[in-house]
């Protein structure tokens, strides 16, 4: 064993020689040492073994089983770094290294392998050299990524476009983060082409995630946006640590814990990862593990396991994302606002602040974008899992979900089925979908009904889009909470302007509530009032409020006394008694006329009997 330590010791290692740290920590984290079982209040509890000079007594098979593995390592084939590969692939005639090694393995044109040793000003000649376009390949790492600019920089010889590659992200996003800004700077010709690189190792996304979250936080404090900081390179979903990822982890802890996950039962994974999810009473734990540990945690699984677990969670984190984003309520920051054509067609000036004389408009905004729809072959290819339905109902053909998916919220479990049509995808609920005239067809049919119905879709559609922009703070708990998405918009030959976007009634609304002057006609009134949540007066001391009763939404009277019940009850009114109150309301909905009973209310239509007490 001295000769086997001495072999180790004698090695000289360089960057990437995974073999030599390997075999140092087993030689040093081994369990070598052997142990006895004594009982402290009534548990046996192990205790390393000594001898009668006090020191530890050594294992011998537990040494020979060490000894056996360091010697198994020492016999496989070396496995290069990438650095070493990218540069006995292209050449160091072509390779730049900008990594602080004083000596690195080289290929020979025979492909014998030698040392060379560099120089201490090594760094600086090959940036100068990259920079100078003598070289069109440029590696570095954490050591070349401080103080140093390797961007198509309009001083520079070389101003090629630069493809940068992410290659190994390690721990720390801080440092990611700034070895991306090495090219990526100002007074450049062009922007980067970002790419990060990923093996089939899933655990990896420990990494990435935590860079995409930084980048993220990055582009929005320095940018006002958030998608500038990631350049595009990472999607909502990859972001493990964000909202839609901790609710998408609750869920699968609930599934791991009833048995519902399909990558390993709950005693498995508790064998595994030591996390508990569940108390004694089989509850599910209020304070679950965070995001970070369970990744932590995955990371030290096997691969394989790796693999299946985050198989699944990516699964619940993409389809919760993909909802969110079709409800609108998928949290981008400030967003661009994309398409073929966008028209302003509309201005108003909605408030202006006595103090500072700052503006809040509502523009309206026409965007025009050409539809795209696949054909019915390339929907089936792109939509392996769903099968392809026809709903006899409305002779309309769909691709659907061949299982449903788990949605949650918050503790609330909902089965749904994705549906995929010419014009759009939605969710069915399970139980909805089971009870509906959905049956499943052969493909040519489904192919004749796909293809005939994107044929009649028009070729291009404009979406009506009204931005609030200018001052909206001191108004902002007035706004409309429909539709909180914010858009930076850039017209042809026109100035950028951001703002908060509006439905047309939420428009509406607004508009009634601060352009509309006293007296007010009784649909502007009803406008203001579906728009916030203070009351409108309808005078006489009567006063109309939007409230949210047993779970939906009411339009109250207030100050009607006894002597008015009867006469707004014939108008069309109704009343309710709750927590032993009468409570009058104007009824609401589709089908109900809701204008023309206030407009009898407030005395403005011709038929408006009276309301004063007889």
């Amino acid at each position: 064993m001295n000769q086997q330590n001495n072999r180790l010791k004698s090695r000289t290692p360089h960057n990437g020689d995974a073999a030599y740290y390997v075999l140092g920590y087993l030689e040093q984290a081994f369990p070598i040492h052997a142990q006895k079982l004594v009982e402290i209040d009534g548990n046996m509890v192990a205790e390393p073994l000594r001898d009668e000079t006090g020191a530890l007594v050594v294992s011998r098979e537990a040494l020979a089983l060490r000894d056996a593995a360091m010697m198994e390592l020492m016999t496989l084939a070396p496995i290069p770094s990438a650095l070493d590969q990218i540069l006995w692939a292209f050449g160091d005639e072509a390779v730049a290294e900008v990594t602080g090694r004083s000596i690195r393995p080289l290929k020979a044109d025979d492909g014998h392998l030698f040392i060379e040793k560099r120089a201490a000003s090594s760094n600086s000649s090959e940036t100068q050299a990259f920079m100078d376009g003598e070289k069109n390949i440029l590696i570095f790492s954490d050591a070349g990524g401080t103080g140093r600019s390797y961007h198509a920089a309009q001083t520079a010889k070389n101003q090629k476009r630069r493809r940068h590659y992410l290659l190994e992200p390690g721990w720390r996003a801080d440092a990611a983060i700034q070895g991306l800004g090495r090219t990526h700077r100002s007074a450049q010709v062009s922007a980067p082409f970002f790419r990060v690189c990923t093996s089939d190792v899933h655990g990896e996304k420990r990494f990435t995630s935590t860079i995409s979250k930084r980048l993220d936080q990055l582009g929005a404090l320095t940018k006002g946006q958030r998608e500038t900081g990631s350049q595009g390179m990472f999607r909502e979903e990859d972001n493990l640590e964000s909202p839609i990822g901790r609710a998408a982890l609750r869920g699968y802890y609930a599934d791991l814990a009833a048995g519902r996950a399909e990558a390993m039962s709950y005693e498995s994974f508790t064998d595994w990862t030591a996390l508990r999810l569940i108390d004694k009473d089989g509850v599910l734990l209020e304070e679950l593990p965070p995001i970070q540990r369970f990744l932590n945690r995955v990371l030290a699984l096997p691969i394989h396991m790796q693999n299946a677990l985050f198989a699944e969670f990516m699964r619940r984190i993409a389809d919760q994302t993909e909802r969110a984003r079709a409800a609108g309520t998928l949290d981008l920051g400030v967003e661009t606002l994309r398409g073929e054509k966008i028209k302003q067609v509309s201005t108003e000036d909605l408030w202006t602040c006595s103090k500072s004389g700052a503006v809040t408009r509502i523009i309206g905004l026409e965007v025009t974008d050409p539809v795209h729809v696949p054909s019915a072959d390339d929907a089936l290819s792109r939509n392996p899992d769903k099968l392809p339905m026809i709903n006899r109902a409305s002779g309309r053909a769909a691709l659907i979900l061949a299982r449903p998916i788990q949605m949650y919220d918050e503790d609330i479990v909902t089965l749904m089925r994705k549906a995929v049509r010419p014009n759009g995808s939605s969710y069915l609920e399970e139980v909805r979908f089971e009870s509906s005239a959905w049956e499943e067809i052969d493909r040519p049919e489904f192919a004749g009904l796909w293809d005939a119905e994107a044929a009649s879709l028009p070729k291009t559609t404009t979406t009506k889009l009204y931005l609030l922009t200018g001052l909206l703070l001191p108004i902002w708990k007035n706004i409309p909470t429909t539709n909180e998405r914010i858009y930076r918009v850039t017209q042809d030959g026109a100035t950028a302007m951001i703002g908060r976007t509006l439905s047309e009634e939420g428009a509406a609304a607004l508009r009634a509530r601060f352009l509309v002057s006293n007296p007010q006609t009784p649909q502007e009134m009803l406008t203001a009032v579906l728009g916030t949540t203070a009351p409108a007066d309808l005078g006489r001391g009567l006063t109309l409020t939007r409230r949210r009763v047993a779970g939906e939404m009411r339009l109250e009277l207030g100050g009607a006394d006894k002597g008015m019940i009867e006469g707004l009850k014939a108008m069309g009114c109704f009343t309710e008694i709750i927590a032993f109150q009468l409570r009058v309301f104007l009824p609401h909905g589709d089908g109900v006329d809701t204008g023309s009973i206030l407009a009898r209310i407030v005395g403005q239509a011709p038929d408006a009997p009276s309301v004063a007490a007889e």
